[in-house]
Formats: C-alpha cells, sequence, structure tokens
C-alpha cells in the first residue's frame, strides 16, 4: 500500500534559521517559505536527491507544532510521510485494520497541493505517520 518515503519532518523554532543552517552547512537547496494556515505551520522543503526534508515552524499560538515545541524545546523529529496512490482507500483499509486517522478522517490538502492525512503515533511505534495521495 505505501510507496516512496516522501519526507522526514522536523519541527524547528527558527525556520530562518535552520533553512539558513540546511543551506549554508550542509549545502542543500531550501524552498521558499510556504504558510499553510489551515494546518497551522509555515514550512519548507530541504531537496535531497531522494526525498525532501521538511522544517516546520509553528504559525500562531494554537499551532500543533507550538505544543510539540514546548515539550521539545530544541525541536526535533515530527513526522514522516509516505506516498499512497489512493489516501480514501488506505484511510478505509488501515481503518478496517485498526488503525486510528487523526482528525475527522476526511483528507486535508497539505504543502504539496496533495491530499493528505495522519496516523495515530500510538498504531505506529510512536510515530506520527502521514499519508499523502500522490
Amino acid at each position: 500500500m505505501i510507496g516512496r518515503l516522501n519526507h522526514v519532518a522536523i519541527a524547528v523554532s527558527d525556520l530562518t534559521s535552520a533553512s539558513a543552517l540546511y543551506r549554508n552547512a550542509l549545502g542543500a537547496r531550501v524552498t521558499a517559505p510556504m504558510a499553510l494556515p489551515e494546518h497551522g505551520v509555515t514550512v519548507v522543503f530541504v531537496e535531497l536527491p531522494n526525498s525532501k526534508i521538511e522544517l516546520l515552524e509553528p504559525l500562531g499560538a494554537a499551532s500543533p507544532i507550538a505544543a510539540f515545541l514546548a515539550k521539545n524545546p530544541s525541536g526535533g523529529m515530527h513526522h514522516i510521510c509516505y506516498e499512497v496512490d489512493d489516501i480514501l482507500d488506505a484511510s478505509a483499509r488501515l481503518k478496517a485494520g485498526g488503525a486510528r486517522v487523526l482528525g475527522d478522517g476526511t483528507p486535508k490538502i497539505g504543502a504539496h497541493g496533495k491530499p493528505v492525512l495522519f496516523l495515530h503515533p500510538k498504531d505506529f511505534n510512536g510515530t506520527l505517520i502521514e499519508l499523502e495521495q500522490v
């Protein structure tokens, strides 16, 4: 059901500083910041030859990333994203197997303009999983 790794997301408190670190210290190509109010974050993507790193900064006090950073002030890995061909089919299969889809279960449009869902970390060895339809 899952396809390739799309990205690993890292929560940061300062997107400008984190972007500069990846760009200057690691020589990576970093996209321009993109605000996603419906997800409560501002993101950039560090583009790698075979995948991406998503850097997430809270967009407002109600952001889930703000809560994550309150518990992890230095930031850290927030989630991992896998690609799926059909997000509704993947969701139905996962739910039938006992996995919990976060929110109301309806896909939202993610940073790449494609439908995404998140799966409860307690169902996946403590890791928040994002599924993105490709």
